[in-house]
């Protein structure tokens, strides 16, 4: 006769009042009495007479069991689901659901308490591993009686064994999110002890767990999928797709998860390396576009949820408030022109098409800023991007419903984004009056220390974002020629544009005004000869900006400047034929400086 350790007359008592329960409950029972936690089993002979009784009955009983089909608690008809959850959104709607459709619902701590305060019937994980919560909660659901029940596979006839043998019953539902990890971090300051508590390990366990077995478990981590989860019972489906589309929204929430974790934790020890040995970049989307750069490609537009994002503004984060769906080729566009204004510290338009600036304009007065913006090149202007780094209010947003094109008087200007950090209600409904289709986004500034991000095929490249501005550099003479008057500033103004413009890049400004540019050419004489082309004779006394180094200047792009009637000129330098450049404007009696920092954009 087996030898049953019990630790009291009482719990005696308990199990021979189990030994008529059915075998699943004995098993339970028994596992209570065996494991009393803090207690330790008499190993002594059974002596009293209701040990004795006990024992008899139990050995009966354990034959009996020996003999009985192999089945967890769920497939005698008990179906149990498992709710830990730290967002317990719509909780309620989920209990009252699984409770109606006959579920034993399984719970852990505030979860538990808040079923039970909404009326529904809950037995706590510790009813069920016999074992209490621990270490600050840092151990509550990792145990065999809740992973077994979860990993067991019900077509494998020898883990029900194993289940059967440790009284251990299947769960049929898992639904669990995690500790806001997340918003714990870059909700403000945060102690490193704090961040390392608020990282779950019991979540994240279950849900793969659950994740891993979905053929046999429902693993839910979204209160929005609760009602799906609810219907699907319901219909008693055998779906598998849509338990495998739980099962990639359970690991995928995980890995976004442990990515926010991993980049904390290298911020945290790492503080003087920009570039982890890897990293994950947690993409959620955000919308299914039409179609990408051409309408025969596909496209998404997907949120980057790094924590080193957070609070970064940007188009990404913009809300749009009036117009069309926002298109792959227009957040690009809005973008650039995003970027571009929000470098200017005076009020400032800027108009961007295809993600070049082919206009730029500060004023004390938006409204000539924005006139004179497009004035710069109102050819591109037309059914381009509109960019302020001020509130446009009912004023500025009738001069740009009712603006008519500089070429011709007439044409009302027409544009596919209007972007700014803010609106007037006036002004916004002025500006939804000048079409249907007109996208109209608010964003927050664009942040500054950004790792930037580009792909090629078969990897990824990584940078620090361009950040440096005027101010951050020293403009150095080298030409005999000090810039005179306003020269200088010119010269730093169309140096913070020429940075927006794609290589080969010229800019030519004057008054705080983009007078022409010249962008993307394969050579850097042909981008300056479309600069000119654009400034026309207005380019005499103004400044040119070159985001890289001259390599030839006799017969090439400075003389032609030169003698074209620029007064300044700023580049990099660097080039071996350096001087030529200084000589050739010291022949012109042009002031030429160098920045010593290049601007390239591919």
């Amino acid at each position: 006769m087996p030898l049953y350790l019990v630790s009291s007359p009482a719990a005696a008592a308990k199990l021979a009042a189990g030994i008529r329960a059915s075998p699943s409950r004995r098993r339970q029972l028994l596992s209570q009495a065996c494991h009393f936690p803090g207690r330790r089993a008499s190993l002594s002979p059974l002596s009293s007479s209701a040990e004795r009784s006990a024992g008899r009955a139990m050995a009966s009983a354990d034959a009996s069991v020996s003999t009985a089909p192999e089945a967890s608690f769920s497939a005698t008809g008990v179906k149990q689901a498992l709710i830990s959850l730290s967002d317990k959104t719509d909780l309620t709607n989920l209990g009252n659901g699984l409770q109606r459709l006959g579920f034993s619902i399984i719970s852990t701590g505030g979860t538990a308490s808040s079923l039970e305060s909404a009326g529904v019937n809950v037995t706590k994980v510790e009813e069920i591993t016999h074992f209490p919560e621990m270490l600050d909660g840092r151990v509550k659901t990792l145990h065999p009686s809740i992973h077994g029940g979860i990993l067991a596979r019900r077509d494998q006839k020898h883990h029900l064994q194993a289940l059967n043998e440790h009284g251990i019953g299947t769960f049929d539902v898992v639904v669990v999110n995690l500790y806001p990890f997340y918003d714990k971090v870059t909700s403000g300051a945060i102690s490193f002890e704090d961040g390392i508590e608020n990282i779950d390990i019991g979540g994240p366990t279950l849900i793969r767990a659950a994740a891993k077995n979905h053929k046999d478990v429902l693993v839910v981590v979204d209160h929005k999928d609760y009602p799906a989860l609810l219907e699907y019972l319901e219909g008693k489906q055998d779906d598998q797709d849509f338990r495998r589309k739980l099962a990639w929204k359970a690991f995928q929430h995980v890995a976004s998860y442990d990515s926010a974790v991993s980049e904390w934790l290298w911020k945290q020890s790492n503080k003087g390396d920009t570039f982890p040995p890897s990293f994950t970049v947690p993409l959620s989307l955000k919308s299914t576009l039409r179609y990408g750069e051409n309408p025969h490609q596909k496209a998404a537009f997907y949120g980057d949820k790094s924590i080193s994002l957070v609070n970064a503004g940007g188009i990404a984060t913009a809300i749009q408030h009036h117009g069309k769906e926002m298109s792959y080729n227009n957040y690009l566009d809005a973008d650039a022109a995003w970027n571009c204004v929000s470098e200017f510290e005076s009020p400032t338009c800027v108009v961007v098409k295809h993600t070049n600036p082919c206009g730029v304009a500060s004023r004390q007065d938006i409204l000539e800023a924005y006139r004179l913006a497009v004035k710069a090149d109102p050819v591109s202007a037309f059914g381009g991007i509109v960019a302020f780094n001020t509130t446009i209010d009912e004023d500025l947003a009738r001069e740009i419903r009712e603006f008519r094109s500089p070429t011709d008087g007439e044409t009302r200007m027409f544009y596919e984004i209007v972007v700014a950090p803010g609106y007037t209600e006036k002004g916004l409904e002025v500006l939804k009056g000048k079409s249907k289709t007109l996208r109209i986004l608010e964003a927050k500034p664009s942040g500054k220390g950004m790792l930037s991000l580009r792909q090629v095929n078969g990897g990824w490249l990584a940078q620090e974002s361009d950040d440096l501005t005027p101010e951050d550099i020293t403009f150095t003479k080298m030409s005999e020629r000090e810039p005179e008057g306003g020269e200088l500033s010119d010269a730093k103004f169309a140096w913070l544009c020429v940075k927006h413009v794609k290589s080969n890049a010229i800019v030519i400004a004057k008054n705080n005004c983009m007078l022409g540019m010249g962008s993307g050419q394969p050579n850097r004489l042909e981008s300056l000869r479309i600069a000119f082309r654009k400034a026309g004779e207005e380019a005499k006394g103004a400044a040119l900006a070159s985001d890289a180094f001259f390599p030839f200047a006799w017969n090439d792009a400075v003389e032609e400047a030169c003698q074209s009637g620029v007064a300044v000129i700023a580049e990099p330098g660097g080039s071996i034929r350096d001087q030529d450049a200084v000589d050739c404007c010291n022949k012109y009696g042009v002031s030429l400086l160098f920045t010593g920092v290049r601007h390239f954009r591919h």
